[in-house]
């Protein structure tokens, strides 16, 4: 096993991470689905609807409902963010980062935008709602 591989399986450890349709479930009843993937993903994978796209680079300071460069739905510690990536390897690094900052109940989509697509959960028909 390599240092990225166990630094994952700590990552996920006591964590229930969700199946795409879960997610789509949980996003529907009031969860935030944050898409952390690039533009080039995007644009060739296609974007997710009700998703909030928030490069990984400032993720930790647009949901910190402590911080001043939060985004409005940063909305206190009780926020169920659900990340999602790719393929559900950065996602899972992003959540605990998360929940190291205090939104506990912060976890990701196994399988990422890949199982998204292959489970035929629906694709946004208009732009990506992207935060800087």
């Amino acid at each position: 096993m390599t240092r990225v591989d166990e630094a994952l399986a700590q990552a996920r450890e006591g964590v229930e991470r969700l199946s795409p349709e879960q997610a789509w479930a949980e996003m529907r009843t009031g969860a935030l689905l944050v898409d952390t993937r690039t533009a080039a993903q995007r644009a060739r994978q296609g974007d997710l609807p009700g998703a909030l796209v928030i490069d990984r680079t400032v993720l930790e300071w647009r949901l910190d409902p402590t911080s001043p460069s939060r985004v409005p739905e940063a909305c206190g510690p009780d926020l169920r963010v659900v990340v999602i990536c790719r393929q559900g390897y950065s996602s899972s690094f992003a959540a605990e980062s998360l929940r190291r900052i205090g939104l506990a109940r912060s976890t990701d989509v196994v399988g990422g935008v890949e199982a998204w697509l292959a489970s035929g959960l629906p694709l946004a028909a208009g732009p990506a709602d992207v935060r800087e």
